[in-house]
């Protein structure tokens, strides 16, 4: 059980990239037209937090993002010319291995360290 779930996560990671590249490579110039109008439409319904099927519909939920969205992204790819996608999948992968901000880590953990002191102001004033 383990290993599938390794390699679910795996291959959620692929299609994370994989659309991160797609609205990478529709943004070059050297992108035919129509690839770019389909890679935005595929980048953004995979980046989106909406879904076409919702999540939670048993099995069915599940369908678009372990089988209709790698089908659809790897045929977009195909249209895209080889070298813009190989640059574009390398930028992808820079920027999902990049580690997180430390600007907005730090303005979320002063947002709840100034919470939490607003909290205990008002327990301790009342």
């Amino acid at each position: 059980m383990r290993a599938l779930w390794q390699r679910l996560r795996f291959w959620a990671r692929l299609v994370l990239r994989d659309g991160l590249a797609l609205y990478i490579a529709a943004r070059d110039a050297r992108t035919p037209w129509f690839a770019k109008l389909l890679a935005l439409l595929v980048a953004a319904y995979a980046l989106s937090p909406i879904d076409l099927i919702p999540d939670a519909i048993p099995v069915l939920g599940l369908v678009d993002e372990v089988i209709l969205l790698p089908i659809a992204i790897a045929l977009i790819a195909r249209l895209i010319p080889a070298d813009v996608m190989a640059e574009s999948r390398a930028a992808a992968q820079r920027m999902v291995e990049r580690p997180r901000s430390k600007a907005g880590a730090a303005i979320i953990i002063g947002v709840w360290v100034l919470a939490a002191g607003a909290l205990l102001w008002w327990v301790f004033t009342r």
